[in-house]
C-alpha cells in the first residue's frame, strides 16, 4: 500500500468486514449488510497541538482495533483499498 501520513489527530483505519453467516449458519446478502464500524489503524497523525503549540500524542496505534460511528470520518480509496480519515476524538474505543 502507498504510505500515507494523516495530520495531526487523525488516523486512518481499514474497516473490518462483517461475518456473511449469522451464528445460526444464515447467509447475510451484501445488500443486507450494515456498513462496519470496526476497523483496524494503519496511519496515526503526529497528535493534537494544544494552544500552547505543544503536541500531544495520539492514544491509537498502528494495528489497534478500533470502534466507530457508522457515519464517521471520511471514505476514501487508495491502491484498491477502502480507508476512513477519522479524528481519534470520534472513536468509541480500542479493542484489545
Amino acid at each position: 500500500m502507498t504510505n500515507i501520513e494523516p495530520l495531526y489527530e487523525r488516523v486512518v483505519i481499514e474497516p473490518i468486514e462483517q461475518e456473511e453467516k449469522t451464528g445460526g449458519g444464515l447467509i447475510i446478502p451484501d445488500t443486507a449488510k450494515d456498513k462496519p464500524m470496526r476497523g483496524k489503524v494503519v496511519a496515526v497523525g503526529g497528535g493534537y497541538r494544544s494552544d500552547d503549540g505543544k503536541i500531544t500524542p495520539l492514544k491509537v496505534k498502528v494495528g489497534d482495533v478500533v470502534v466507530y460511528g457508522k457515519w464517521g470520518g471520511t471514505e476514501v480509496k487508495l491502491d484498491n483499498k477502502d480507508l476512513v480519515v477519522i479524528k481519534e476524538s470520534e472513536l468509541f474505543c480500542i479493542i484489545r
